[in-house]
């Protein structure tokens, strides 16, 4: 098995710095994670609700680590041709039609190199095993795969090996990087967990909330910044069909700096609200007294 790894961070301190000169602040125990996730060489796998950052941490240690990002967004039915590998039918089939118009000698050769590595169309999976240097593989939402598709990635995350039956074994030229996340739609089998090391990533609270807004949208006014975070906190309070991810968060005040406002009041979150709520429910929610007493118990929050 290759045991060779891209240059990773020394410490959990230095994760957390890493991270942050791209805009990311993760926590203490997010950091240590990925730290271990880095020095062992074991997946990471991340489970939490649809918006804390789990996708966008893969891409932040990609650019991070200068390493390539190969993403694989899992759905139901994805199957091997999708995620791994297929053959290049096409071209075999000239090549056999070439072999055929040939020698015996020449059809002798076509049906062993039919099923050659040149044959083989790379898809994320396969490709991540094959890059000259350690990639970033994130497996995106892999809840909406079906299960069967689990057990195949039991062999590539054990023993960082792939085997194709009519070819082989490849082996892994470097261990990649790999991030899993579930928005825990269903269950992942435990089989696979046990492959990897475990976090569950929670939304920021709200001082690490209102520093990600201000990194992101730093031209916003931070009074505002400091309402749009504290609204948002209570909103998650509730219970909605959706509760809005950080990106909305962010969403909301570059939409809210776009219309000049410097502050919030019922009229401007019954005008923007779609660019943070996505359900119509969630939106009925939000109207007359309801809002009034959000935006009251906000504004209370920000004063504690």
């Amino acid at each position: 098995m290759p045991s060779d790894m891209t240059s990773s961070p020394s410490s959990v301190d230095a994760v957390q710095a890493l991270l942050a000169d791209q805009g990311y602040l993760a926590d203490r125990r997010l950091a240590t994670s990925l730290f271990l996730s880095l020095q062992l060489g074991r997946p990471l796998f991340l489970e939490g609700e649809a918006g804390v950052g789990k996708t966008e941490l893969a891409k932040v240690l990609a650019h991070s680590l200068g390493a390539p990002l190969i993403r694989l967004q899992c759905y139901e039915g994805l199957d091997i041709a999708q995620a791994a590998y297929e053959w290049n039918v096409g071209r075999q089939l000239l090549h056999i039609r070439l072999a055929e118009a040939g020698t015996a000698d020449d059809r002798a050769k076509a049906g062993q190199s039919i099923y050659g590595r040149e044959m083989l169309m790379e898809r994320p999976l396969l490709a991540a095993l094959s890059t000259p240097r350690p990639a970033v593989l994130l497996i995106d939402e892999l809840d909406r795969a079906d299960e069967p598709f689990e057990a195949f990635l039991l062999e590539l995350l054990s023993d960082w090996q792939m085997t194709i039956p009519e070819f082989g074994t490849v082996r892994a030229q470097h261990i990649p990087h790999v991030i899993l996340t579930s928005n825990r739609t269903r269950e992942i089998h435990d089989a696979l967990k046990r492959r990897c090391l475990y976090h569950w990533v929670e939304f920021p609270d709200l001082e690490r909330e209102f520093e990600i807004v201000r990194r992101k949208v730093p031209h916003a006014p931070e009074a505002l910044s400091r309402q749009v975070v504290a609204t948002v906190q209570r909103l998650r309070a509730l219970d909605l069909f959706k509760s809005p991810g950080i990106a909305e968060t962010i969403d909301w005040v570059n939409a809210l700096v776009a219309l000049n406002r410097i502050s919030l009041d019922p009229r401007t979150v019954q005008d923007t609200v779609g660019v943070l709520l996505k359900y119509r429910e969630d939106i009925d929610r939000l109207q007359g007294p309801a809002l009034e007493q959000l935006l009251q118990e906000a504004a209370a929050t920000q004063s504690n």
